[in-house]
């Protein structure tokens, strides 16, 4: 396996943050303003590019 770089660590765990799902409260916070994550990828279909 190879090294990653500490800035395509930092990239790769930025991106699963990112990648999370809304909570439930928050949606029930904000009365379904904010339904679903604008940044939520599918791993099988869209692949980062990450340019180190």
């Amino acid at each position: 396996m190879s090294k990653k770089s500490m800035e395509k660590k930092l990239r790769l765990g930025k991106e699963l943050k990112r990648n999370r799902r809304v909570p439930v409260l928050a949606i029930l916070r904000t009365h379904r303003k904010v339904q679903y994550n604008k940044f939520q990828r599918d791993w099988r279909r869209r692949k980062l590019r990450i340019k180190v």
